[in-house]
Parts: structure tokens; sequence; C-alpha cells
């Protein structure tokens, strides 16, 4: 119960109000102290009550002031087109510009957003009615066209959505209200409004094909929109949230450096910094004025062998390379037990579908070398890491070392983070990615894992996978569900040219200043959704 909440059940809310009111107005805890004697309570209880009104009204959201905030990313590619987003900073602008029919909670359930409630009875046909009196950034109200438009666009391959596979399995998105919106799928699925609320399905104006404006229904409109450099945004006073949101602007950077991106954090030039290595985390806390946000979530940095092309495309050298992750070790040692051991499939001990029957693959040197002889691969293995990809290059210099002991050569090629995902991370035969959580099993595994997905890693392409991807979605009987996704994560264990060794927690570091902040395990930054929440002190 928030000190609000103990303040009102106590003395009630129209006592509660009038103590707030004084504080507002400047009063000091000495004034709420009086203020409750002169009603005739004793000294002891309202001394209590005048600290809980002094801590209530602390956390309560002010508004006002500049915030400048430093996400982990930044390149020419930074998009305003939600369609395109792909990282951390294009998910965090987008949060500030757009909204989407539901958002994610901290459970990662979908809440009502642009669209005030949804239903369905049979998973396929879902009617969602929309959220009256909100109005796009110019002013032109939200009305099911934009709707329409914003979702179909993503199936439309001149686009290039990087939602298309998601978006493939709507048939038909259509008006059939003044206020309301049928979405019709190809096979049922109990997700869709969890995959509404993520960042590529948010609602823009009908027939935009010029996103340089930004204009969309979110809490913030755009000032400045420099790609690889900045944004700034300003605060939306028409915004359709009551009350929100508190800050008047942010400016928001990429810094891909992580010291540089401490450094400004601790200099003062930054409020809020995205993704900060454990090795930083006792510098941080040992400041004054400044402390940290630990999200665990199922983000992960993955060894890739790529299936169609060099050594990947041989099953015993991708099973040898399994087997040289030191998962324990690299826990420890790299994450600083900010992690959680991982079983080179995605889905995380935190997803209820998480499979945890299925057997520890362990740090086993003599299988390594038994699959490394039988593959036949010889001489020097080119292996590319980067600190884009999140511990990749102290994860590929602990496999070198151990890969040594079984008479494998691994070349470590350490890439810089600029540019690393536009022209290495799909490209590398034997490479890192790092792959930020996702809010449902079900889109983790189209996404990544899809025979058909954009960004399908080591092109493992499987048929009963597929299958089974499809069969779980619609299904509503959750066993049966769990059995499936179980199918699908020994599978991908089993087959794929993937490598999981750890699911890490996103820590992020803010001024003591900042309030409101609080993990949603969509990934740091409170699921990159911190901009409408946040207030200065």
């Amino acid at each position: 119960m928030t000190e609000r909440k103990q303040l009102e059940a106590l003395v009630g809310p129209r006592e509660s109000q009038r103590m707030m009111s004084a504080l507002q107005r400047g009063a000091s805890r000495r004034d709420v102290l009086a203020m409750l004697m002169a009603g005739g309570m004793q000294a002891t209880l309202a001394g209590g009550l005048a600290g809980t009104a002094i801590s209530a009204h602390a956390q309560t959201p002010k508004r006002g002031g500049k915030i400048r905030v430093a996400g982990g990313t930044a390149a020419a590619t930074d998009t305003l087109d939600p369609a395109k987003q792909s990282n951390q900073t294009d998910y965090s602008r987008g949060n500030m510009l757009y909204n989407g029919l539901t958002s994610l909670d901290g459970s990662l359930t979908p809440q009502p957003a642009l669209a005030e409630s949804f239903d369905t009875k049979d998973a396929k046909s879902w009617v969602f009615t929309l959220r009256k009196g909100v109005q796009f950034h110019d002013g032109k109200p939200l009305v099911p066209a934009d709707v329409v438009f914003s979702l179909l666009r993503h199936k439309d391959p001149a686009t290039a959505s990087k939602a298309k596979a998601l978006a493939d399995q709507i048939e038909s998105v259509k008006a059939s209200g003044p206020n309301e919106v049928t979405i019709v799928l190809a096979s049922p699925n109990a997700d869709l409004p969890v995959i509404l609320g993520t960042f590529h399905f948010q609602i823009v104006k009908d027939g935009t094909t010029d996103f340089s404006t930004g204009i969309g229904t979110g809490p913030y409109k755009l000032k400045d929109f420099k790609p690889g450099v900045r944004s700034v945004v300003v605060r939306n006073e028409s915004y359709w949230k009551p009350g929100k949101p508190y800050l008047d602007e942010i400016e928001f950077v990429g810094i891909s450096d992580e010291s540089a991106r401490v450094n400004a954090l601790l200099s003062g030039g930054m409020d809020l910094v995205a993704s900060i290595n454990p090795r930083s985390v006792a510098r941080v806390t040992a400041t004054p004025g400044y402390a940290l946000l630990k999200t665990q979530s199922g983000q992960y940095s993955d060894l890739i062998m790529r299936k169609d092309t060099g050594p990947g495309a041989n099953p015993d050298f991708v099973m040898a390379m399994k087997l040289l992750l030191d998962r324990e070790q690299m826990k420890k040692t790299i994450a600083l037990d900010q992690a959680v051991v991982g079983n080179d499939q995605p889905i995380d001990p935190t997803n209820r579908f998480h499979f945890a029957g299925l057997p520890q693959r362990a740090f086993d040197l003599d299988k390594a070398k038994f699959h490394l002889q039988k593959s036949g691969v010889t001489g020097s293995v080119p292996i590319v890491a980067s600190p884009a990809a999140l511990y990749s290059i102290e994860m590929a210099l602990m496999m070198q070392q151990a890969a040594q002991r079984i008479g494998l050569e691994l070349e470590l090629k350490r890439m810089p983070a600029d540019g690393y995902w536009s022209n290495h991370w799909l490209n590398s035969a034997v490479g890192f990615g790092n792959v930020n959580p996702r809010p449902s099993a079900d889109i983790l595994l189209t996404q990544f894992f899809k025979s058909d997905a954009q960004w399908n890693e080591s092109r493992w392409k499987n048929p009963k996978f597929d299958q089974l991807l499809v069969a779980a979605r619609g299904e509503t009987d959750l066993s049966k569900r769990k059995q499936m996704y179980a199918d699908v994560q020994t599978l991908i264990h089993q087959e794929a040219g993937i490598g999981i060794p750890m699911f890490l927690a996103s820590l992020d570091g803010h001024s003591t200043r900042l309030k409101g902040l609080s993990p949603i395990p969509l990934g740091g930054l409170m699921g990159y959704n911190f901009a409408e929440n946040v207030w200065l002190e």
C-alpha cells in the first residue's frame, strides 16, 4: 500500500486531501502536526500521520523539469516509423510519441490503451472499442481508419516492417462501428492483445507515408530528431491520460560506449542511462545521489552459428560449440551473478511457458572434442563479437580458451558497437546477437525462430517447429499449450544454431531525483516506457 493510500485509510480521503494540499502550498511537518492536533488528535498519532503525509507528498508526481537520458545504441538507421523500430533507442522514443491499442504492465499483462476494451469469443475474431476523445499531436481525432491503416501496413512487403512475421496472421482489420475495430485472424491467437501492446504496432494517422514529424497520440511531441545523434520531445498538453506526462521535456541520446554512459551519469550530464555493466554497479551505488534499476528478464546474448553457410552447416560443429559454453562460470565472472543460467533455448525462467524439465546442457570438453572431430572442421574459425552484443567479447574470450584445449582455434574478430547490427549481426557465419525481452513466448519464437522470420539468426528451418508454433498459439487449454512449448524448446535446444548461456538482468543507472521508475520485464528503462511515468523530485 502506498503512503497516500495508507493516509486515506487512516484519516479518510477528505482529511488526507486537506493535508496534501497544505504540503503543496509549502506547509512543513510542524504545520501538518499542528493541523492534526487542532482537530483533537493526540500528539503521538499526529506525529506518525504527519510523517506519512510528508512521505506521500514526496511520492506524489511533480510536474515540470527536463531530463537527459542516454540509451545504449545510436545509429543512422534510427527511425520514427513504428514498423521499422529495431533497438532500445527506437523503442524508448516510440513510446514517447505513440500509443498502441494496448500496453503491457509489470507482469506483461495487456492493459487497455487506445482501445478502452477488447473482447473475443474464439480467439480468432476480436473486437476493440476505441477510447473517445483521443487526439493526434496535430489535433486530428483518433478514428477506426487510423487503426485499420496502422495494422494492415505491416502486411505490405513494401513497408519492410520488422513485425511482418507477426502481422501475417492478421486476415482482416475493419471499422465495425464509429468507435470500433474488428480484427479477424487466420487462426486463433489467445495472445493478440499482447502482440498489439508491442512497439511495432503503435498507431499512426491513416495514410501516413512521411514519419519525420513523429505525429502520434503519445505523451510527448517531437521537437528535434537527428538519427544517430539525439531526439528532443516536449510535453503533449492534450494527452489523453489525465495529469500525464509529468516532465516538460526529454532529451534522448545514444551513447554506445558503456563507460562513457556511466561517466555522463555520474558527472551530472545525464539523469538516466541504460544498460550498465555489472562491473559499474559498485561505482554507481557508491556515488551519493545515484541508484540502480534492476530488471530480471528474458534478455540474452547468444552465440550464432549459421546453418546455411560456414562451419555451422555441420551439426556436430554446432554441438561442439554449445558444449564449450561454461555457463556457470560466465554467470559468475562475466555477469557477476546479475543473470540466470540458460540452456540454448530462448524461453527464460520468468516466462510461464519455460520448460524446466529440459536437461541442462553442461560444459563438457570431452564431448565437445568428440563432436569437433566428427565434424571434420579444422583450421582457424573466425568468431565475431562486439560491445554492442552485451558480454559477447568476454564470452568469446572464455570460449577461445576452452576451444584451445580441444584443438580448435577460434579467431576473435572484435567489431565496434557502431554499425554492428547493420553490418555484422545477421551476416557473420559465427558471431553473437543480443535479443531484448519479448512479451510472450509466441512473439519471441515467431520473430527469431520461425523458418521465414527476418531475424532468424542461425537460418534454422524446421517444418515441425513451424507447425507446433501455430498450434500452440491458438490452443486455449493451458496444459496442452505448455506441452507444445516444451516440445518447441526441446527442438531449438537440440537442433538450432544458437547457444544461449545465460539470461541477463537489465541494469539502468539514474539520479535519485528521478522518481517513478519500476521494472517492466520487457527490458530496461521500464520496458522502454519510462517517459510518461517519471518525474523530478
